[in-house]
């Protein structure tokens, strides 16, 4: 599928029944396809199950009814913590079907933030694999949740309201009598990475799939429902717990009735080369950390990949990988943009000639500015502006739950500010170019954090790297850089003037890193996200006042 820009702009449509919602598009797809495999699972121990279309509607149905005895109805909150399971899809769409709120939590939290997430949203169910109760078991006590749904319970769990998954769907009935839903019924709470203060509770109503559906299917992954799913296998390698699996999985898998692959292991870009290769994947999603370590393979290019599109999103994609990939098999991963509250809002669509660097251009639909950061003024091109979306776009979210001083902050006025940075071309390409509060300031140059990097991580020596602004008594910052060191690599004097001078003919003479730190590991949110705000503070404590 490779789009005309203009013509996609000029012809879109929002085009978002009253009546749309998840459930119902399943039971669509069950009675038009019902034997098209819907998911193709395997994990790291060699475990592999199928699920079709048919099978995923009568595992919503049973589930609801058995959600209906527990007495879950609509508006409740759900929460959910698993792996990637193959009856992730049938837990989700059963709470949906229902009418409840999904509040999709990450095996990589601890118990104090599910404490949070659920007494935050009152949370009165939780779904949780047998392999991480004991992240949910300690908080019962002082949370709102009062019944436990185990999934891959060994045996019918002892204790009250606790309730093997199995066991509630086993000779229940295959539809089910729900309420009705409609596109502007509440549907997920999804909580953002918290990089500053505790994570916000956005709130999604059933449309965000649809609005999926319409611009992360068509303009970043390059499908819909018409593609042909019998050539085509799907695979998103992010985990339940993120708005990520929303964005992919459900928002553009099962909306589109696609076919996809879903693997339960840690990420090792070898395996998941032998996966790409053997399960005959014709279109991933990954991010760009393991775009990155893809790249760091031996002998990349003897993979025979039947990939025709490779897409990106999370953090920016670097020039490194896009050339790697470009060099080995032909193609050019596309990198997105957008947010937990939103869709894609700025993609490098099926067809576009990829800048390396460049998120893309904003899709059709949506008046994606950039503003001063100051006022509601445009910023001229090239000039560093905040990403913002007028306030009544379908694509962003309806507000925090149940948080209305929130709401009143942040759709006071005619912008959702995104609170990230990009400037323009004369294209109209975007350019990440951070968050606004990591922006650094050195003798009056505003200089973005992803250039530093995306620089950085271009040379042979480096693996990964963070910039931020170190406390300066005559420039009042320098730009430090934070580097993890690719394997048999060592840091030392020499390095760090080899890197410099590196970084002069790679950049503006006044963005090369003035310190360079040699650090194991970066700090990072529990979805991966450097967490710049660490690393400023620690630079405050050694050279600020």
């Amino acid at each position: 599928m490779a789009l005309d820009y203009e013509r996609e702009r000029e012809r879109f449509e929002w085009d978002v029944p009253d009546d749309y919602n998840l459930p119902a598009v399943i039971e669509d797809h069950a009675a038009n396809f019902g034997d098209r495999v819907a998911v193709r699972f395997r994990d790291d121990e060699g475990n592999e199950a199928e699920r079709t279309y048919a099978d995923l509607r009568d595992d919503m149905n049973r589930f609801a009814s058995a959600l209906a005895d527990l007495g879950v109805g609509k508006g409740d909150r759900v929460m959910h913590l698993f792996p990637r399971h193959p009856d992730a899809f049938a837990v989700q769409l059963g709470a949906l079907a229902r009418g409840a709120l999904l509040v999709p939590c990450s095996a990589m939290l601890k118990p104090k933030d599910i404490a949070f997430r659920a007494a935050d949203c009152e949370a009165g169910t939780v779904v949780v694999h047998e392999s991480l109760t004991d992240m949910v078991e300690p908080v019962l006590d002082e949370t709102p949740l009062e019944r436990v749904v185990v999934l891959d319970a060994e045996g019918a769990p002892d204790r009250e309201d606790w309730h093997a998954f199995a066991d509630l769907l086993d000779g229940r009935p295959t539809d089910h009598d729900g309420p009705e839903l409609a596109a502007e019924d509440p549907m997920s709470i999804n909580y953002t990475s918290g990089t500053t203060g505790q994570p916000k509770p956005v709130l999604h109503r059933h449309r965000w799939l649809r609005c999926f559906e319409l611009i992360n299917g068509r303009y970043w992954w390059g499908v819909d429902r018409d593609t042909d799913f019998s050539e085509e296998l799907l695979w998103a390698t992010t985990g339940t717990g993120w708005a990520k699996w929303f964005w992919s999985p459900v928002g553009v898998g099962l909306t589109t009735g696609a076919t996809q692959f879903v693997y339960d292991g840690e990420f090792d870009p070898e395996t998941f080369l032998d996966l790409l290769e053997s399960e005959g994947v014709t279109r991933l999603c990954a991010v760009p950390t393991q775009y990155r370590m893809f790249t760091q393979v031996e002998g990349l290019d003897e993979y025979d990949l039947a990939l025709t599109e490779a897409v990106s999103a999370g953090e920016p994609l670097n020039r490194e990988p896009i050339q790697a990939f470009e060099d080995a098999f032909g193609l050019t991963p596309r990198d997105g943009y957008g947010q937990t509250e939103t869709v894609a809002l700025v993609t490098n669509y099926p067809g576009i000639d990829v800048r390396p660097g460049s998120m893309g251009k904003p899709v059709p639909g949506i008046d994606v500015t950039l503003l001063d950061t100051t006022d509601e003024a445009e910023v001229d091109v090239g000039e560093t502006g905040e990403i913002a979306v007028p306030v009544d776009s379908p694509a962003i979210f309806d507000g925090y739950y149940e948080k209305p001083d929130l709401d009143e902050r942040t759709f006071a006025g005619e912008y959702y500010r995104t609170g990230d940075l990009a400037r323009t071309d004369e294209d109209g390409y975007f350019f990440f170019e951070g968050r606004a509060d990591d922006i650094i300031i050195s003798s009056g140059y505003r200089i973005g954090p992803f250039e530093v990097e995306d620089a950085l991580v271009g040379h042979e020596a480096v693996a990964e790297a963070a910039a931020v602004g170190s406390p300066h008594d005559e420039r009042g910052n320098v730009v430090k850089a934070y580097v993890v060191l690719a394997d048999g690599r060592e840091g030392d004097d020499d390095l760090v003037a080899e890197l410099q001078e590196y970084m002069k003919s790679e950049t503006a003479p006044y963005k090369y890193p003035r310190r360079i730190e040699f650090v194991d590991e970066l700090p990072k949110t529990s979805s991966g996200k450097i967490r710049r705000i660490e690393l400023r503070e620690q630079e405050q404590t050694k050279f600020g006042e």
